[in-house]
């Protein structure tokens, strides 16, 4: 099943599981506590409302700076446009728009890509989703099988599988640290 198509059938709790494991997964770019997102990783586990401390994770990151670089503005982004009410309809198209802001942010960072994301089709990230990966570089092929399985757990564990999704973004976060680390290395800027 795509990517597109177990985004259309998850539930409330996927569906939350799924855009904040896209978010977590990103978080070396703002330089954030790893711990960060963890008191919303429970409240999903607990089924508690999550609005206080999503609040608290915004406050902590500050706003969206003028010199930021496309990637780091699209992290950000999920952040900021995270709804406060935890419910299928609020969600849903926040997890979509995180899926696609992640695999942006990959494919900005992928040293095997062109280094462009023109947030259109061309991009390949739309096919990746609906389920042709054959041209996606290694690491948006990477982020994109995390987003499939986060999914996939959710669906086939319910909230047993919220261990195994966050073991899975803080693999990916590693991932992308090691990634932002050579860049910066190598004075290469993400987004640029």
């Amino acid at each position: 099943m795509s990517l597109v198509e177990l985004i259309a059938q998850a539930d409330e709790r996927g569906l939350a599981a799924s855009g904040l494991a896209c978010l977590d997964r990103c978080l070396p770019l703002l330089g954030a506590d790893d711990e960060l997102l963890r008191p919303l990783w429970a409240s999903l586990a607990d089924g508690s409302d999550w609005g206080v401390s999503l609040e608290k994770a915004r406050g902590t990151l500050g706003a969206e700076g003028a010199g930021d670089e496309e990637a780091v503005r699209l992290v950000r982004r999920m952040l900021q446009a995270a709804p406060g009410e935890r419910t299928a309809d609020a969600v849903r198209p926040w997890a979509d728009a995180c899926s696609v802001a992640a695999l942006r942010v990959h494919r900005l960072l992928d040293p095997a890509a062109d280094g462009t994301a023109d947030g259109g089709g061309a991009d390949g990230l739309d096919a990746g989703r609906a389920g042709d990966t054959a041209e996606l570089p290694p690491l948006v092929a990477a982020e994109l099988r995390r987003q499939t399985a986060v999914l996939d757990l959710l669906a086939e564990h319910g909230p047993h599988g919220l261990r195994r999704a966050l073991d899975l973004s803080i693999e990916g976060r590693r991932v992308l640290r090691a990634v932002v680390s050579r860049r910066a290395r190598s004075g290469a800027e993400p987004g640029v």
